[in-house]
């Protein structure tokens, strides 16, 4: 979804101009060049400020002809404001230095000249790109990257029935959110634990108890149990180590705060849509609530906040109140101690997970009030329970020394078995949905949702083991951790074995890949035969045909996906169930587990073990190299961005670390701008998205009220709005939703190429009935649009796949044709009441055959 939008308008120039073209903004708002300033503090619930661009212009609500205005999104790799208008000079218009509004110098002030623009729409431009690419700080939400596919995972469900008498089955609908905030939540003590597996087990607990890490002169000789000094005790050093993990779970709770309060804070207009007339039908991007979810995000911070100190404290609190059981006749009053804390720990445990479980979003109404005692008090509590316990491992305790492991496979055990159990519970859950409203489109029949939480489960134990196998791997020197001789005795054995089944897991993958490969071949000679039969009079060339069929193969390729997706997940939950099965099994290592076994599987199991442990050594630094690079490479920068932009349309529902969404943002952008400049001009305007600008369009549109949607069109092209989100999120994009879509915006075209690996049909059914209601789709359009070299194209014609739709004729066309029919129903419908103020005031009613609802106001998870 990465292509630049190029536009080709013609160029005007202003005969009025009264300022500079590159005048900078001011405090006060006045136009500037360029994304670099900063907008002045206002009320985010006020209506935005004009610019001295926009109060120098009259409002014209009557103008024959009446003025038009093309409003361009780009994808996701962004664009220049320049290579977005065709033109070097551009003017801000509104916006700030993270997501602003550019036209072209010369059309800077045409509403007060609608005159010249007879027969063309205004060019404006919505660059939204530095809310996913900015700083190379950015590159370190790679670490995230589980949070977000848990995240992914809440937005995959099925939908549920719709139509008058359908049940929509909100109980349902609840257990399936339920089941993802739990494995969200999971995941956020997975990493907790795996940092306290790191800095208490294999630094505080081994390597500070033993001579190897403790020799004199070393940077841990201050912990030596032998030195007699005030940290050689392990109730101490485990308190020093607690620290590490306690700033992790800070770090976190600061990023999601800040990037909250940066991208996410930002209301829908006033009137757009409101929560008192807005119908219990309407699809759920529809309602006001759906972009403004701040109440369930501090809900769900404050809940994984504590649930990360809690996970440090039972790391301290285990071992230290073991210790006290087994010395209770010296210290009574520390083992009464212990058993208050660890009874403490678990009714934090159950206050969290009550927490968690207790409420999802609400998008009848966007979420304006906070649960102040959760938020506050739930942090709060879990950090003075923590320090209370590291206070109460301090104490000192003469003849208590560190040996073996802390019991990190138990806890790592049970945690990688609950989030089976919950793949499986979801799995469920989602079937039931998909055969109570099936959905021929839906990704695995259902059960996309599944197996997204199951990739999110598999990267969080792949990171969060791996850093731990390395950090053994690295204190033990030429050792291998786990097995007979080493120093040190190792990370938990689970962890050696979920390293030992990332080999099989690439050779299936391989194996898959091959599969693909060999069918798209098979493809590709297939179509390259029927090429040259496409473009009459031409003579066939083999080379140019299997070039062709071979862009229409790979952009196919995305069809097959969602299988690929299957086996991978499914794979995964049977080698991870092999792993957990064979450390409590075993109690070993897979080497030392294999020992009495024959010859080949022995060496079999070792070169698993070692190969497993090779290669997360090698992702983690592939994964750290790729990070530093984006502090220094715009380029990379520049991807890791468009993964985020890929990832982060979702608002952040199941789990309050993940990257921010970026959507929360751009939507309102949009729907204030469209909302704003119709009701000042009376004016018709086209939003054209590209991409993934389409997917952001179509959910501006949904927000407009009804008044002002009759005046806007909507024109898509490379659009991911069905073959992609439709497939992977039914419940938001699906069939019923895009039809509802379609009769809510009678004006809507979408163009698509059968060699673009993103866009495709948004409705492949039929059109709407009616005369009145034309279809919404054109294509597949030539690409490319010449076979051979002619008078016309004397250059071989490029194979544009993705990029570049406004290259085709169809772009004009189709656009213009937007236009007169907006000034048809304009015309139309005179006798009734114009719209006038910055922003309608107007309450949305009932669109007209709107589908109903799968997703009922309170019932979104």
């Amino acid at each position: 979804m990465s292509a630049a939008i190029r536009p080709r308008f013609p160029r005007r120039r202003s005969r009025t101009t009264a300022r500079a073209p590159y005048a900078p903004v001011s405090a006060g708002g006045s136009p500037v060049r360029g994304l670099g300033s900063t907008p002045a503090a206002r009320d985010p619930g006020a209506p935005p400020t004009p610019t001295r661009a926009e109060a120098c212009v009259p409002d014209r609500p009557h103008t024959d002809p009446p003025l038009a205005l093309e409003l361009l999104v780009h994808g996701v790799a962004g664009a220049s404001p320049a290579e977005l208008l065709g033109d070097p000079r551009t003017v801000r218009i509104t916006g700030d230095s993270t997501a602003a509004v550019f036209r072209r110098t010369d059309d800077a002030d045409a509403e007060a000249h609608p005159e010249r623009y007879a027969g063309l729409p205004v060019p404006e431009a919505y660059c939204w790109s530095r809310l996913t690419s900015g700083n190379g700080a950015r590159a370190l939400w790679l670490l995230l990257l589980p949070f977000m596919v848990a995240n992914l995972a809440h937005w995959a469900r099925p939908a549920a029935p719709t139509g008058p008498a359908a049940d929509p089955a909100p109980r349902a609908v609840r257990t399936y959110g339920v089941l993802v905030r739990i494995l969200a939540l999971s995941l956020t003590v997975l990493l907790i634990a795996a940092a306290c597996e790191v800095a208490l087990d294999l630094v505080a607990w081994q390597c500070a108890g033993s001579a190897t890490c403790t020799a004199p002169g070393s940077r841990l000789g201050f912990l030596a149990p032998d030195g007699g000094g005030w940290w050689s005790q392990p109730g101490r050093r485990l308190a020093l180590g607690a620290l590490v993990p306690t700033a992790l779970t800070g770090l976190l709770w600061y990023l999601s705060n800040r990037t909250w309060s940066a991208y996410e804070s930002q209301p829908p207009p006033a009137g757009a849509a409101d929560p008192d007339t807005a119908s219990d039908t309407a699809p759920a991007l529809g309602r006001p609530g759906f972009w403004y979810g701040r109440r369930i995000v501090a809900r769900l911070r404050a809940a994984h906040t504590a649930a990360g100190l809690l996970t440090v404290a039972v790391a301290v609190s285990a071992p230290t109140a073991a210790h006290d059981r087994g010395t209770a006749a010296d210290a009574p009053a520390l083992e009464a101690l212990g058993w208050i804390t660890q009874a403490l720990l678990a009714a934090g445990a159950v206050t969290v997970a009550w927490v968690v479980c207790r409420r999802g979003r609400s998008e009848d109404r966007p979420d304006h009030r906070l649960d102040r005692a959760a938020v506050n008090l739930l942090p709060g509590a879990a950090l003075a329970l923590l320090a209370a316990v590291l206070l109460h491992a301090c104490v000192s305790r003469p003849g208590w020394t560190s040996g073996g492991r802390l019991p990190g496979d138990f806890a790592f055990g049970v945690i990688m078995l609950g989030q089976g159990l919950g793949v499986l519970a979801l799995a469920v859950v989602a079937r039931h949905l998909h055969r109570r409203a099936p959905d021929p489109a839906a990704a695995l029949r259902g059960l996309g949702g599944p197996a997204v939480a199951m990739l999110g489960c598999a990267l969080g134990g792949v990171m969060s083991g791996g850093v731990a196998q390395r950090v053994a791997d690295w204190m033990d020197g030429g050792a291998t951790p786990g097995m007979a001789g080493a120093p040190l005795p190792g990370p938990p054995v689970l962890l050696s074995w979920q390293a030992a089944v990332l080999p099989p897991l690439l050779l299936v993958l391989a194996l898959l890949a091959a599969w693909f490969t060999v069918g798209a071949a098979r493809t590709r000679r297939r179509l390259a035969a029927a090429v040259a039969a496409e473009y009459p009079g031409e003579n066939p060339d083999r080379a140019r045909s299997r070039r062709i069929a071979g862009a229409r193969t790979a952009a196919a390729l995305t069809d097959s996906a969602p299988w690929f997706v299957a086996a991978v997940s499914g794979i995964t939950l049977v080698l991870g169930a092999g792993a957990l099965a064979g450390a409590w099994l075993s109690g070993q290592v897979p080497g030392e587990a294999a020992r009495a076994a024959p010859p080949l599987l022995e060496a079999a199991a070792r070169a698993a073990q070692d190969a497993g442990s090779w290669l997360i050594g090698l992702g983690i630094a592939l994964f750290v190299a790729w990070g530093r690079r984006a502090y220094r490479d715009p380029a990379a920068r520049r991807t890791i961005g468009i993964l985020w932009d890929v990832g982060t349309f979702w608002p952040r529902a199941a789990h309050p670390f993940a990257p921010p969404c970026y959507a929360e943002r751009a939507v309102p952008d949009l729907t204030w701008r469209m909302a704003g400049w119709t009701g000042r001009t009376g004016g018709r305007l086209v939003i054209s998205g590209h991409s993934q600008g389409s997917v952001l369009a179509a959910a501006a549109v949904w927000q407009l009220p009804p008044p002002v949607r009759r005046r806007v069109a909507l024109l898509t092209y490379g659009s991911p709005l069905a073959r992609l989100y439709g497939r992977w999120f039914p419940a938001y994009f699906g069939p019923g939703q895009l039809t509802a879509l379609h009769r809510d915006v009678d004006c809507w075209r979408n163009l698509w190429r059968a060699t673009d690996p993103i866009g495709g049909p948004a409705l492949p059914g039929p059109a709407l009935p009616g005369p009145d209601s034309p279809e919404v789709d054109r294509g597949p359009l030539a690409d490319p649009l010449a076979y051979g070299r002619s008078a016309r194209h004397p250059l071989p014609a490029p194979i544009l796949g993705h990029a570049d739709y406004q290259a085709d004729p169809a772009f004009a066309a189709e656009r213009a044709a937007l236009l007169a029919r907006l000034e048809q129903a304009a015309r139309a419908a005179e006798h009734r009441p114009a719209v006038t103020g910055g922003v309608p005031d107007q309450r949305p009613g009932v669109s007209k055959g709107r589908a109903a609802s799968a997703d009922p106001p309170g019932t979104a998870g």
